[in-house]
């Protein structure tokens, strides 16, 4: 397994998701220079999301982190995952201090899932479930297509483009539920507040939402 390892390294060397840099032996996730310079938020610098009880984020959507998305979004670096949920993983056990019942995430639409071959957000959740040891479950469904929202700038068309387009999951057991609902990006907040009614609706506790950057 080990000689499997190296020679896989050896072919493909692990690269951080932030400059593309390919890492020294050292370093682990992340090169040192980006470790010291990511545009990271600060617990004082919140963010309101309607339907949330907090909404929290390790980094500012800005310079390297705009990168990272973009190659673990849409240039199938998945196994970015691992480092950028860590990063999402000490966030949360630094700013939330509320117990946790659940971790779940804002999914794709069935049709985008298939373009992409994975959901960037679920990897990200059961990546912070992992790290936590907090249950990381489906609890919600895209019950149909929306226009990706990166693409629309107008706050009211936002909401209008995600509105309706989620339920909770028949089977999904939140009652109750102290849930963290996770996402790769806040922006507007518009499509983590139309997750939070849903999973509310459906009986959940609380939702405290969780996202890798945070759009000024």
């Amino acid at each position: 397994m080990n000689v499997l390892r190296a020679l896989y390294e050896l072919l493909y060397p692990p690269k951080c998701p932030f400059c593309g840099r390919v890492l020294e032996k050292w370093e682990e996730g992340l090169c040192a220079l980006c470790g010291e310079t990511l545009p990271r938020t600060s617990p004082q610098e919140t963010r309101e999301v309607e339907g949330c009880d907090a909404c929290l984020s390790p980094l500012w959507y800005r310079d390297g982190a705009v990168e990272a998305v973009r190659r673990y979004k849409f240039r199938g670096a998945r196994g970015h995952a691992a480092v950028l949920g860590g990063l999402m993983a000490e966030c949360l056990a630094e700013r939330w201090h509320e117990p946790v019942d659940l971790v779940t995430w804002a999914p794709l639409s069935a049709r985008r899932r298939r373009e992409r071959g994975y959901d960037q957000a679920e990897l990200l959740a059961r990546r912070v479930g992992e790290l936590t040891g907090i249950p990381a479950l489906p609890a919600l469904e895209k019950t149909r297509q929306t226009e990706t929202q990166s693409r629309i700038e107008d706050e009211a068309e936002r909401r209008a483009n995600v509105a309706g387009a989620y339920r909770a999951l028949p089977d999904a057991d939140v009652r109750g539920k102290r849930i963290v609902l996770v996402d790769d990006i806040v922006t507007s907040g518009a499509t983590l507040a139309e997750c939070a009614a849903c999973l509310r609706a459906a009986g959940a506790g609380s939702v405290a939402a969780l996202t890798l950057a945070r759009a000024r």
